[in-house]
């Protein structure tokens, strides 16, 4: 299935299938209305607010997705892929994410092999 997702503040959309990351939609469509960095999650630099829509998202860092974002909508768009038609505006600022605030570490921690 493909979707429409639009950038706040532009006036231009794209098209993304159900199995596409939006960051490689708006680069196949040639379309700039994301920041594109590393494509791989590690940089941040095409985080985004999620205005409305419903997304499937990938593994993100906590180093540049805090939980407090994830819980603002605050996703990479190199990691989501639409379920419904998308509206995004562009969110840059990264926010600090304080060690051992709120739920992050449970979210973050790798099992213990010796456990």
């Amino acid at each position: 299935m493909t979707y429409t997702v639009s950038i706040e503040g532009s006036a231009t959309s794209f098209s993304c299938r159900g199995d596409q990351f939006v960051l490689s939609a708006q680069i196949e469509a040639g379309f700039a209305g994301i920041t594109v960095g590393c494509r791989g999650g590690g940089c941040g630099v095409c985080r985004v607010q999620v205005v409305s829509g419903t997304y499937v998202a990938g593994r993100m860092s906590r180093a540049v997705v805090s939980c407090a974002d994830a819980d603002a909508g605050i996703v990479l768009a190199c990691k989501i892929f639409p379920r419904e038609n998308l509206r995004l505006r562009p969110a840059q600022k990264l926010s600090v994410q304080t060690p051992g605030a709120g739920g992050c570490d449970a979210m973050n921690a790798m099992p213990d092999p010796h456990a």
